[in-house]
């Protein structure tokens, strides 16, 4: 099955993220606790974009060569959460694509937020693309500044006992160039499909 392959800069993005994650991680210490077999981040839909869409396609595919056992349960998984999603999806079902008005944004927030990531396994607590995982789980966890306003977050199981400026010295800052975006763009223009989707959407296909 043809797939969107992911742009050769992606493997040099995701080196900036790897090094920026490490980094963070030695500052932090005892603090960030993420691990293997921490599933709370796996739970609940979120929005990836098509250079994330492209990375996972290319994981299923090596997946399936590799282990086409797995590769099976992980896309089994996904059709029965893209069935359990799409009555109240707030976008085109028959594209994953969501939808991008204010109405839709609104609704997407209190959207599945307890549907398990088709990539976790709920035999081992692994994620079987581990290494080919969307952006958001790549940052989530040690001090990231999101939204609008910029406000530094972190998951809600570290950084306990730090101070509000302990926190912000272990700041991450995962994409200062902002590759990511261009990146996107780039697959966007070589596919013609443009919007954000999830992941179930994106490994049922």
């Amino acid at each position: 099955m043809l797939h969107p392959i992911p742009p050769k800069r992606d493997g040099d993005l995701l080196q900036i993220i790897d090094n920026a994650l490490a980094e963070t991680a030695r500052k932090s210490g005892e603090w960030l606790v993420c691990r293997k077999g921490c599933t709370q981040c796996c739970v609940g839909v979120f929005a990836i974009n098509q250079l994330d869409a492209a990375r996972l396609k290319e994981g299923m595919a090596e997946l399936g060569i590799h282990n086409p056992k797995k590769a099976a349960a992980v896309r089994n998984r996904a059709h029965n959460s893209v069935k359990r999603l799409s009555p109240h999806f707030p976008g085109n079902t028959k594209t994953g694509i969501l939808a991008s008005d204010e109405e839709a944004e609104e609704r997407f927030l209190d959207f599945a937020n307890d549907e398990p990531c088709p990539a976790l396994s709920p035999e081992t607590g692994e994620c079987e693309l581990y290494a080919h995982r969307p952006m958001t789980c790549r940052v989530f966890g040690p001090p990231v500044r999101t939204g609008e306003d910029g406000a530094l977050g972190v998951c809600e199981l570290c950084y306990h006992g730090a101070t509000p400026e302990e926190i912000a010295a272990c700041e991450m800052h995962p994409d200062l160039d902002d590759i990511e975006s261009g990146l996107n763009h780039e697959v966007e223009k070589n596919t013609g499909v443009r919007g954000n989707t999830i992941v179930a959407f994106c490994l049922a296909k």
